[in-house]
């Protein structure tokens, strides 16, 4: 792994580099522009044992009409994972769909693509944005709560308010989540700074999750919180029907093949469109860490340098040889 220190001067250097060496780089983490690209990806994905969630990338959008442009290719996403016979769901951004411009847009698009997902036997993640979203994607979430089961949503550790939100949403057993480290740039007041706290913190909504009986996605690349899961999931015997590993498309594959060769169920996100440069430069001044792992692997994979001895990062973790009563599951979360 890249020091913090060179993983900034990374970020701070992309207004520099050429968007053609941008776009080479990021090509490891976004599954190209097109449908038929992401559909192959999603390909090589299901052949190496994973799922996948897509996420079309464009959110924020600023007017309307765009919405429904992003509505009817996350449609026409189902309707292709179905006639392929993918194990693949979508993640959508309520921003993508109008949150900002017309509430009640969104809210029909939403009910709409969840609708679609459930004729086709799929699956809605709702991705969580930044802190002026939280409480309309929470609502929003709960109202479709009560209508369908086909639909989760995302939670982000580094907020003080994760825990009684679990709880919250528990309490009308709503519970499929997705945690996440969180990676907008929020005031103190509202998220923890402090790295070990936000792992500290990560792992007790985890387990609150868990012990909840809530289905858990575990959106990690950290090796720390990989081991805490692992634990996690070995103390209160939690089931590989409620629970999976996800990972973003191109950050630390090897960990992906460990967790897969282990046993776990675990899921790839995939994001992919024609706002490839937009979502990388912002992916990667958002989490300068994320950076440091795709300049390893540009160097190790175009250009044949090698960084030494490579790390195994779960090779003593609870479950690293998955004992029988967590192998893999079928899900579509």
């Amino acid at each position: 792994m890249t020091a913090p220190w060179f993983n900034k001067l990374l970020v701070a250097s992309l207004p520099l580099i050429p968007r053609p060496i941008v776009k080479a780089v990021s090509s490891s983490y976004v599954a190209g522009e097109t449908m038929d690209d992401m559909l192959a990806t999603v390909r090589q994905l299901n052949a190496e044992g994973a799922r996948c969630t897509v996420d079309l990338l464009g959110e924020f959008i600023t007017h309307i009409d765009q919405a429904h442009d992003t509505a009817r290719h996350y449609r026409a996403m189902l309707e292709a994972f179905h006639n392929a016979g993918l194990q693949a769901s979508i993640s959508i951004k309520l921003t993508a769909l109008g949150l900002l411009l017309d509430k009640e847009v969104c809210a029909q698009l939403t009910r709409d693509l969840v609708t679609t997902a459930a004729q086709f036997g799929n699956f809605v993640r709702i991705d969580m944005e930044d802190t002026p979203c939280t409480d309309d994607t929470i609502a929003l979430y709960l109202a479709l709560r009560k209508d369908f089961t086909n639909v989760g949503i995302v939670l982000q550790a580094y907020l003080r308010r994760t825990l009684g939100d679990v709880r919250h949403i528990c309490d009308q057993r709503a519970g499929n989540f997705r945690i996440c480290k969180g990676i907008y740039n929020e005031p103190r007041r509202l998220a923890y700074k402090d790295r070990d706290i936000i792992n500290k913190n990560y792992t007790l909504v985890m387990e609150e999750m868990m012990t909840r009986g809530a289905y858990v996605g575990i959106a990690t690349h950290d090796e720390t919180l990989t081991w805490e899961a692992c634990r996690l999931l070995d103390k209160h015997k939690i089931h590989p029907d409620k629970y999976e590993f996800q990972m973003l498309l191109g950050v630390d594959p090897e960990l992906r093949h460990l967790l897969l060769a282990s046993g776990h169920p675990l899921r790839v996100y995939v994001p992919y469109g024609k706002q490839w440069y937009e979502y990388s430069t912002r992916r990667l001044k958002e989490n300068p860490t994320i950076a440091g792992y795709v300049f390893k692997q540009f160097m190790e994979k175009v250009l044949g340098f090698r960084f030494g001895k490579k790390a195994t990062p779960v090779e003593h973790a609870p479950h690293a040889t998955a004992p029988h009563h967590l192998s893999p599951a079928a899900s579509s979360n």
